[in-house]
């Protein structure tokens, strides 16, 4: 803080100051903060491994079995969800949250101090799931989805062992390890569900039918049939049989353990399980049970998130952030429509969609005519921030843009970056982008060419793909703590404090082309293009809206499910009326917006962490540029926060930009 003195009380302090005969300068204490930040290592190195280890699959996307020697067979287990296995671990992580507090912040070098906040807000997570929440009784996504995770996690961090083949004995050997885990983990979250049902903590309805119905069916078949088939496809002949072959003996017992699952779910939860919605849901448990409530939403963005807002907060500021964006893309879309000549629409909506509608028309006739054209986006992109300046590209970098494997397709609609495990020195992230079947509309309607460069910019570069290779690249450099996605990696049981970081920046990402650089007055997007920005950018903002909205009682999931289709498409109408999804493109937007807004219910706070997590590089930024002037470099800025690695920005802003107002060597 810049204190100004009154001038009385200066010339007072003046005076008095010569009146008083010179006294030695009294020595100022030196603060070492060596010692200290090594006995944070050390209490932060056990903690990593004791996570690592009650948390098998989030090891394995990390790459825990390199983290220590003690982790090297985590990859063949599964969490023990148990009651005792979670009592014992609250035990440990109230010990690990006494020795961090112990540890005074003042004792700690600046870094060191961030890393003892993430840890404790971790472990606050943690402790909070298990006895507040009770989460454990209901959750069932996490349940169903976390086995089949870390296998597919596992098999795509194989070990290349010749043309065409993959794996080695050991790494085939934990895949079956952790299939025969299957059993007693399905077991154990059956009688956690149970009890659930005694505490009046059961699943929402739409997650009992989607995951307790649909996922348990599509696991069976993927641990009788198509584990073994990709075993057998990628092993070479010589060790291909027994392995295959006891692969099919657990994968067949996984299997019935997940139809076991299904069976049980079927019969205590459903009257009818082929009823459409919530018809054939008993009674007991067809009300709506999605709702985090306004309580935990501000909870966990304090401690999940490091946001200073409330819930209230965002709802009532979101909407007008919304109509600003949809506004601009009016005005952008009467201006490309005036510039080709389209026909515009009766109003700013019908002008949206018609030209939405023309630009489909540009679009790949095939599945690897789409990859060709996500590639040469990608090195539109590397090739324009290598001449602005933006980033500090090497030669050598590349966007590899990959078909997702048949394996993944179920799990990714569309494209999705999957990171290199960041504790292991080998591995490649890849950007995929999942085959249509060369469905020519689907290709026009997802994948036109106007629609590539936002999407690449996302998942691609500068998004994730070149985020995660900055931070492995420096990944001496970030704790391990900073790593950790405490709960789980991606479902409903996650802290999403990692989300804030690498969401927000793909967010941002997708924006920075949009804007004008010296060298490119006009940004990187065609106007065609920018509409397809905003149209990204339109869809996070509302997510604050509807997220905020849905979990605290302000919006019934119907209107959030109407809201969206009306605000993202611009599609007038209700999507419970039955009048307006007679138009196929309402019922289709509709169909679209169900399964958006109910991701949204399954995953309270992770929506808004796009918006958010970029409002903070944005607001950052912006700091930056005020306070050095013409010292400010866009390339140093984005690499320090890179370096900073995946925690909300709330942690780290103000060192950041102690860091940049320093002088230089």
């Amino acid at each position: 803080m810049n204190r100004i003195w009154p001038a009385t009380i200066l010339a007072a302090s003046l005076c008095a100051a010569s009146a008083t005969p010179a006294q030695p300068p009294v020595a100022q204490p030196v603060i070492r903060h060596h010692d200290a930040d090594q006995r944070f290592s050390a209490v932060e190195h056990d903690y990593v491994r004791f996570v690592l280890a009650q948390f098998p699959v989030v090891a394995t996307y990390l790459g825990g079995a390199a983290f220590d020697p003690e982790l090297a067979e985590i990859d063949g287990r599964l969490r023990d969800y148990s009651p005792q296995a979670l009592q014992r671990e609250d035990a440990r992580l109230g010990e690990f949250r006494t020795r961090f507090s112990a540890l005074a912040p003042a004792s700690l070098s600046a870094r060191r101090r961030i890393d003892r906040s993430v840890a404790l807000a971790e472990i606050n997570f943690l402790l909070h799931q298990h006895q507040v929440r009770r989460y454990a009784l209901r959750s069932l996504d996490s349940y169903v989805d976390e086995p089949f995770r870390g296998v597919d996690w596992q098999i795509q961090g194989m070990t290349a062992t010749a043309a065409g083949t993959y794996g080695t004995d050991a790494e085939w050997r934990l895949v079956i390890a952790r299939t025969r885990a299957i059993p007693g983990y399905l077991a154990t979250a059956e009688q956690q569900l149970a009890a659930g049902i005694g505490a009046h903590l059961t699943p929402d309805w739409r997650v009992l039918r989607d995951f307790g119905l649909g996922s348990t069916s599509a696991d069976a078949e993927y641990f009788a049939k198509t584990l073994p088939q990709l075993a057998s496809a990628d092993l070479p002949p010589g060790r291909r049989e027994p392995l295959v072959h006891e692969l099919q003996e657990a994968g067949d017992a996984a299997a019935a353990a997940y139809r076991h699952l299904h069976d049980y779910v079927a019969t205590t939860f459903f009257d009818d399980p082929d009823g459409e919605g919530a018809q054939g849901v008993k009674a007991a448990f067809r009300a709506d049970r999605y709702a985090f409530g306004a309580v935990e939403y501000d909870w966990a963005l304090r401690n999940n998130l490091r946001v200073a807002t409330t819930a209230a907060e965002l709802y009532a500021g979101s909407w007008p952030i919304v109509q600003a964006t949809r506004g601009a893309m009016v005005e952008l879309a009467r201006h490309i429509a005036a510039d080709h000549k389209w026909a515009a629409g009766a109003d700013g909506e019908g002008t949206v969609r018609a030209v939405f509608e023309q630009m489909h028309q540009s679009a790949p006739h095939t599945d690897a005519e789409m990859v060709e054209g996500y590639r040469r986006t990608g090195q539109r992109l590397v090739a324009y921030a290598r001449a602005t300046g933006l980033f500090e590209v090497p030669a050598d970098y590349r966007l590899d843009v990959t078909e997702t494997p048949p394996p993944l397709r179920s799990a990714i609609e569309g494209a999705a970056y999957y990171p290199a495990p960041p504790f292991k020195a080998s591995g490649v992230g890849r950007f995929y982008v999942t085959p249509t079947d060369n469905d020519v509309a689907q290709l026009r309607e997802e994948h036109n060419f106007a629609a590539m460069p936002d999407l690449a910019a996302h998942e691609g570069f500068p998004g994730h793909d070149w985020h995660y290779k900055v931070m492995t690249q420096y990944r001496a450099d970030i704790a391990p703590v900073r790593w950790l996605t405490p709960g789980a990696v991606e479902d409903s049981s996650s802290m999403w404090q990692d989300s804030m970081a690498a969401e927000g920046w793909a967010l941002y990402s997708e924006a920075l082309p949009a804007e004008p650089q010296p060298t490119a007055p006009n940004g990187f997007y065609s106007p065609e293009e920018r509409l397809y920005q905003l149209r990204g950018q339109l869809m996070r903002d509302l997510r604050v809206r509807i997220d905020t909205g849905i979990h605290t009682g302000r919006l019934p999931f119907e209107e959030a499910v109407t809201l969206f289709s009306q605000v993202i498409d611009f599609l007038p109408g209700s999507c419970t009326d039955e009048k307006a999804l007679k138009l196929e493109a309402k019922a289709a937007s509709c169909k679209s917006a169900r399964g958006a807004v109910t991701r949204y219910a399954r995953w309270p706070t992770q929506a808004i962490t796009y918006r958010l997590g970029k409002d903070q590089i944005m607001a950052l930024r912006q700091r930056a540029q005020r306070s050095l002037g013409a010292r400010f470099s866009a390339q140093r800025f984005h690499l320090e926060f890179m370096k900073q690695g995946t925690i909300p920005a709330g942690y780290f802003g103000e060192e950041l930009l102690r860091g940049l107002r320093a002088p230089g060597p």
